[in-house]
């Protein structure tokens, strides 16, 4: 063998390793291209008692307010009250000067008299008249005269007995009493200022006991509302104050206003609460929550296995090697969990850990199990 024959054969056999090594390295790198399963930890969905409310903002109002204004003029002489205290109906409240006003109902009363008098003559004109006409010893027409005399003396009695009606009004107007049992608020006036009649504003009274809570409501939510009011029970509202608090007793539907308001397209509704220990004040802000129709046995899973895309809700479940991604209509937040209204079922795995890097069909190793959460059967979140 010649020495180009060698160099040839050399030349072969590394042209023949380059090419199984660019081989043997392009398999490598072909195979170190396939994901590894995801190890993920899953939770079994669950069907639990889930009893949730839907909130509404209220105001509490008082379900009879009325706005203290005299009906006569005058300087006030006299404030019976404690601010903010709570008034019986009746109690004298406010006095207005009242000389002026006895001085008119006695002259009032003298005027009765004097008419009452003149009418005693005139009755006594008309009997003497009619007497003498009948001996022929007085015209005819004196006689009329005295009648007419009598009728007016009448009329003039009426007169003065509306006057003295009048002027005993005016004088029960110079005194402001209580129209109902309630809490007054603060005197816009004091001792010595000048009042006008229907227009100064005194005070203003409020009943508390019930009170109501009003809320507003779309016209969707109409019906729903007519059916609490034919049937309710204790648990149906409830109410949570601004300090978060819950108020420990139960409303029912006092009245829904008479028609929608036709610019929003919601009606008011008004809630009755019992408040005897003052808890509630008129203008107090709080959130009424109804009592949700859909609560009961419902399947539940822990929160943190929903992820969210462009508005949807996704679950992923585990199906032996992979996990399959469900999509899921969400009801409300019940402590850790959340209520799944459809798309999963009760005994479905769900994966709560390691769903950053899971797709689709994705393939899965399972780690240990996560806790389902801790239920309580108690939601604080608005309906989905």
């Amino acid at each position: 063998m010649n020495y180009h024959n060698m160099k040839n054969r050399y030349i072969y056999f590394l042209s023949t390793v380059a090419v199984l090594v660019w081989s043997a390295c392009g398999k490598q790198q072909k195979k170190s291209t396939v994901m590894p399963p995801t190890p993920v930890s899953v939770a079994e969905a669950q069907t639990a008692d889930a009893v949730y409310y839907d909130p509404y903002q209220g105001t509490v109002t008082g379900l009879n307010v009325v706005e203290l204004r005299s009906q006569v003029a005058g300087f006030i002489t006299g404030i019976f009250f404690k601010e903010g205290d709570v008034v019986q109906k009746g109690k004298p409240l406010y006095e207005i000067d009242r000389r002026k006003y006895i001085a008119a109902v006695n002259q009032a009363e003298a005027n009765l008299a004097s008419a009452n008098a003149n009418l005693v003559k005139a009755q006594k004109d008309v009997d003497r008249y009619n007497m003498l006409l009948q001996n022929d010893a007085v015209a005819r027409q004196t006689v009329d005269q005295a009648e007419a005399a009598y009728q007016t003396s009448k009329g003039d009695v009426n007169v003065a007995k509306a006057a003295v009606l009048t002027a005993k009004t005016d004088l029960s107007y110079a005194t402001i009493t209580a129209p109902f049992t309630g809490r007054i608020g603060i005197s816009q006036v004091r001792l010595g200022s000048e009042v006008s009649p229907g227009t100064t504003l005194l005070n203003t009274i409020s009943s508390e006991h019930p009170i109501g809570v009003d809320v507003v409501v779309s016209e969707q939510d109409i019906n729903r509302f007519y059916g609490f009011q034919k049937a309710a029970t204790d648990s149906t509202f409830k109410l949570q104050l601004s300090d978060g608090t819950t108020y420990k007793e139960p409303g029912k539907i006092l009245t829904i206003d008479r028609g929608v308001n036709n610019q929003t397209g919601t009606v008011t509704v008004r809630i009755e609460f019992p408040n005897n220990n003052d808890v509630l004040k008129d203008g107090m802000s709080c959130v009424l929550q109804v009592l949700n129709s859909q609560s009961g046995m419902r399947v539940q899973i822990p929160y943190k296995a929903v992820t969210e895309q462009m508005g949807e809700f996704f679950v992923f479940v585990a199906q032996d090697t992979i996990a399959l991604q469900h999509k899921v209509v969400l009801g409300p937040r019940v402590g850790a969990n959340v209520v799944i209204m459809s798309g999963i079922q009760a005994g479905d795995k769900v994966v709560t850990d390691g769903l950053q890097r899971l797709r689709d069909k994705g393939k899965i190793t399972l780690g240990k199990p996560a806790a389902a959460g801790g239920a309580d059967g108690k939601a604080g979140a608005p309906k989905q």
